[in-house]
């Protein structure tokens, strides 16, 4: 069970979040707290794996909490939850380590999505040990690579779309349209407009596949995150 603890002034807002939270498979809200002093006291008696921060808290900002918290050596990782379109702030977020940086106002499915990709982060993470290559590395960071499903185009659906990211996500190579509508049992069409979607929004990238005669195939890969 991951542990979250909720840092929000706003007692709607905090509300909300823990309850979108509890929703979550794997996920369970330690604590809550409306103050970045809170939210430091809380860290120190209560084990916390995810902090979801607000950054504009009434006594101190939320990149001063993260650094208080690494300072304190709390190992805990963040998820800014904020209404700061800020690029200045967003560049310090990366700096400190903050795994994913969601906007407010936002639904359900967002928070998810983003909880959904950190667990599988940290899954990927549990068993220690070494890497055999940077693939791996990679690999391991793209788990913090989210597609956005909240506003998906007309005809596509979000369990398809998970089926279809998974089968590119795993595999060892690029595949062509036909392959991954044998993976997850659809058309070649369909999955033809799932890739170029994922495409569309820079998760994934295609490249011709030359085998026999003829023109060469279209291979889908997904895209490795950037350095």
């Amino acid at each position: 069970m991951i542990r979250v603890l909720v840092v929000e002034d706003d007692p709607i807002a905090a509300e909300a979040h823990a309850a979108y939270t509890e929703r979550v498979p794997g996920f369970a809200v330690a604590a809550r707290a409306e103050t970045g002093v809170r939210a430091l006291r809380c860290l120190e008696r209560v084990p916390v794996d995810l902090v979801l921060l607000d950054m504009n808290l009434p006594d101190m900002h939320g990149l001063e909490v993260c650094r208080a918290m690494r300072t304190a050596r709390h190992r805990a990782d963040v998820i800014a939850v904020t209404s700061a379109r800020d690029l200045a702030v967003v560049r310090s977020a990366v700096s400190l380590g903050i795994v994913h940086y969601l906007l407010k106002p936002f639904g359900f499915a967002a928070l998810r999505d983003k909880l959904e990709s950190y667990a599988t982060y940290r899954a990927r993470l549990a068993n220690g040990g070494v890497v055999a290559g940077q693939h791996e590395v990679d690999e391991v960071l793209a788990n913090l690579r989210t597609v956005d499903s909240t506003d998906l185009p007309k005809g596509l659906s979000r369990e398809s779309l998970d089926a279809v990211v998974t089968a590119v996500r795993t595999a060892a190579a690029g595949l062509s349209a036909a392959e991954v509508a044998d993976v997850v049992g659809t058309s070649r069409i369909t999955a033809r407009r799932y890739l170029e979607y994922l495409v569309s929004v820079g998760v994934a990238a295609r490249s011709p596949r030359y085998g026999g005669a003829g023109r060469p195939e279209v291979a889908y890969r997904w895209e490795q995150p950037p350095s």
